[in-house]
């Protein structure tokens, strides 16, 4: 029994650590006309993925996106309001998100933003979180722990946003569980010997 408690024990501290401040965070969305707020009857879909990684201060956005109903117009993060709240937009500093492809009705996009640049900031949300890109960082990071953030797409037709999301946290396997499944393991297959 005494071989068997160390094994437990030591699988029991590795469980109960805490990945919640690990970085880089992902995080996940479906874009859809039904989750804009007031809804649209747009046939368009998507999806977005943002990973924020507060240590390296870069915000990496991949999106794509298909069956809109007229052109895109403009592409960006929203952040903080609970859903399906609106409000005003978090990034990018100006217009749309960097190099999306606009005036398409389907497309996909890639980019890596500098968190500590304030210049990748909408000045509103940049002034209200401190007024430097660490303070609007910080923000938008709990806005996105908290599900307050989402992704928009905006249309010719629905200047509005024709499809959007709230991105909500990937579960991701961790190490440390593994781990300690490892050694839970290790210690009963010894106990057996």
């Amino acid at each position: 029994m005494k071989r068997l408690i160390t094994p437990l024990v030591l699988a029991a501290l590795m469980l109960s650590a805490s990945t919640g401040l690990a970085v880089p965070i992902r995080y996940a969305v479906n874009l859809t006309g039904a989750a804009e707020n007031p809804s649209n009857n747009s046939p368009g879909t998507g999806n977005a993925v943002v990973i924020i990684d507060t240590d390296a201060n870069t915000l990496f956005i991949q999106a794509s996106f298909s069956g809109l109903v007229a052109n895109t117009s403009d592409a960006h993060i929203h952040c903080c309001v609970a859903p399906p709240g609106n409000v005003a937009v978090a990034v990018p500093g100006v217009g749309a998100l960097p190099g999306f492809p606009l005036g398409v009705t389907s497309g996909t996009y890639q980019n890596t933003l500098n968190t500590e640049a304030t210049t990748t900031y909408r000045p509103a949300f940049l002034t209200n979180n401190g007024g430097t890109g660490a303070g609007a960082e910080a923000a938008l990071a709990a806005g996105l722990a908290s599900g307050q953030a989402y992704f928009n797409i905006h249309s010719s037709q629905f200047p509005g946003g024709e499809i959007r999301g709230f991105l909500q946290r990937v579960a991701e396997p961790s190490a440390l569980l593994l781990l300690g499944l490892g050694a839970l393991l290790t210690g009963l297959v010894s106990q057996r010997k």
